[in-house]
């Protein structure tokens, strides 16, 4: 087999806004330089999106990599690794670690929609990797397109030269080819030495049920090799190498991968824990020293808990838990119990589209019936003694007396929207405890910038953005610091006993709202029992909104006619007696469905 020389060699990744059609060009791409035949590509869209979630809502979850070999215009023959990457911010870890393995970025841009925040986000990853950029215009095809306009977008917004920008429709598949002569000629080949001692990069690992644990390299100098020893820096385990290949999509195996190649990897791992996506894979016999940059392990940003509708269901759960961990690193779970939900898990998450997904694939892919509780974020208590702790679920708050102040993460959020949305979205941020930062404008769109507390952006702040601006808003954050906050722990009683799958840290200017809202779904959602129920949402021994659920009674003065009232009363006294002991002792149910309808309450 030749190898090809480095220099013929182009890695790069698409980077684009959700929707505007990374994938669609990744299978033209695919389609074109024959990396499928048109039988395999036949019904079907996204070749790269695998999972059934990803095809079904039409995102990228995972980001994909695929080899695929084009001849030029120049009769030379070149080597395609690309990198299909996620629009979504929640898997925005996804996208940076495809940029590290790659020297440019192909940026599509909707020619009817123009660039949106994500796209500025997932542009300035690539350009902190030192990318070469070259912009797509995709979907030229559409009556509302506007190239012009967009390439304008492009240089005031991003910054970048947009002027030979390529127009293409990756549905239709027209300008595609244009897009395949660029890569050549305008990305720059990687840079590596093939004598060397062996560099290379843990791209992605995920677990394969025949082969163990399937590593995704960038190898960067030198060379892997089937059979050979190998040390992973950061976990400092070695392993000898089964497998090497690539995927075309499909995989293929060959002897050896060289410097600047992307390939795979098989090495008899038991746990996608033991390998450590950023770190540096070396020879085990002559280590390097230098530890290859790597990237920022993904940090859970929401945290909430997970309980099985049918208590008998807690096993399943945890092996469904333990299988998903293994493809996912950036989901942590430990177990937790509360007194309402039985036994389930604490879950961390990036944010909640990845909840969500998480939530689906176990109900999917396991069968198991779950109730989420309310998302909450990590605070940080300073104690009065000096101590410091971080709390990721409310029911463990420490007694107010002992705490002497409370952090809360904070974001800044980029929004941009069409200009007759601007006033209900600034009102949006408003209601949501923000600062505006700033306020451009992007030809007939606006662009703000925000700093909104990361608990007001949890509940439903993407909901409310979407249906204030009629679905045309696109919204991005990072996280950038704690801030001092007046936060109170708001429980809710049933029937003076505390419901600790409800209770909530909130600010105290919105407990109160907050507060009235959930009594007065509670109401609603617990049916009468045979004595009356107060519902009270609290702070410490402070009741500020109230409901009562009407008792079920019985006419007990039905076989009276007429005759004496006395009779009637001292009946009417024998059951308010009743009633007042039933309560005492009388257990609530509330349903399920109760805790799920509360938890989406909207304040």
């Amino acid at each position: 087999m030749t190898t090809t020389p480095i220099s013929n060699i182009r890695n790069f990744a698409i980077v684009a806004h959700i929707d505007h059609g990374k994938s669609t060009l990744a299978d033209r791409l695919i389609q074109m330089t024959g990396g499928l035949s048109d039988r395999e590509m036949a019904g079907k869209e996204q070749v790269l999106d695998s999972m059934d979630i990803e095809r079904e809502r039409g995102i990228t979850i995972k980001a994909q990599t695929v080899r695929l070999n084009y001849r030029a215009k120049d009769g030379k023959d070149y080597i395609f690794n690309l990198m299909d990457t996620p629009g979504h911010v929640d898997f925005a870890y996804e996208v940076s670690r495809s940029l590290a393995a790659c020297e440019g970025s192909l940026l599509v841009v909707d020619a009817s929609q123009g660039v949106e925040a994500q796209t500025l986000a997932n542009v300035y990853q690539a350009l902190d990797n030192n990318h070469e950029i070259v912009p797509v215009l995709n979907k030229v095809d559409l009556p509302a397109a506007e190239p012009g306009k967009v390439k304008q977008q492009i240089e005031d917004v991003i910054g970048i030269d947009a002027s030979d920008a390529v127009m293409i429709s990756a549905k239709t598949g027209f300008g595609v080819p244009d897009v395949l002569e660029a890569i050549v000629t305008r990305l720059p080949p990687p840079k590596g030495d093939r004598d060397a001692t062996l560099k290379a990069l843990l791209v992605d690992s995920w677990y394969d049920v025949y082969l163990g644990v399937v590593v995704l390299i960038r190898v960067v100098d030198g060379t892997m090799k089937k059979g050979q020893r190998i040390r992973m820096m950061g976990t400092n385990a070695a392993y000898d190498v089964e497998r090497v290949g690539f995927f075309t999509p499909k995989m293929e195996q060959v002897d050896e991968l060289g410097p600047g190649e992307i390939g795979f990897i098989t090495a008899a791992i038991k746990e996608v824990a033991d390998t450590r996506v950023g770190d540096t894979i070396t020879d085990d016999r002559k280590p390097i020293t230098e530890m290859l940059p790597g990237f920022k392990p993904a940090i859970p940003v929401v945290f909430c808990g997970l309980f099985p509708v049918d208590a008998n269901d807690f096993e399943t759960l945890r092996a469904a838990m333990g299988k998903l961990r293994l493809n996912d690193a950036s989901f942590s779970y430990e177990m937790e119990t509360s007194a309402a939900l039985g036994f389930g898990f604490r879950c961390g998450f990036l944010g909640l589209l990845h909840l969500e997904i998480i939530q689906e694939r176990l109900s999917r892919e396991f069968d198991l019936n779950l109730i989420a509780t309310a998302p909450s974020v990590i605070y940080k208590m300073h104690l009065t003694d000096g101590q410091e702790i971080e709390i990721h679920n409310p029911v463990d708050m420490p007694d107010v007396v002992k705490i002497a102040d409370i952090e809360e993460p904070w974001i800044e959020a980029t929004i941009l929207t069409p200009d007759e949305y601007l006033g209900s979205v600034l009102k949006l941020c408003q209601d949501r405890r923000g600062a505006q930062k700033e306020l451009t404008y992007v030809g007939s769109r606006a662009m703000v910038k925000y700093d909104l507390p990361l608990n007001e952006v949890v509940f439903d702040f993407y909901d409310r953005l979407k249906s204030v601006s009629k679905g045309y808003a696109s919204f991005d954050y990072h996280l950038t610091d704690y801030k001092v906050a007046d936060l109170v722990k708001m429980q809710i009683l049933v029937n003076g006993e505390p419901v600790d799958a409800l209770s909530m840290l909130v600010h105290r200017t919105r407990a109160e709202g907050r507060g009235r809202a959930m009594v007065e779904k509670m109401k609603e959602l617990i049916p009468p029992h045979m004595f009356q129920i107060p519902i009270q949402a609290a702070i410490g021994g402070k009741v500020i909104a109230r409901e009562t659920v009407r008792a079920l009674r019985k006419d007990v003065t039905a076989k009276c006619y007429g005759g004496d009232i006395t009779r009637k009363r001292k009946l009417l006294e024998k059951q308010k007696e009743g009633k007042k002991k039933m309560r005492q002792f009388g257990k609530v149910d509330i349903p399920q469905e109760a805790f799920i309808a509360a938890l989406k309450v909207d304040s």
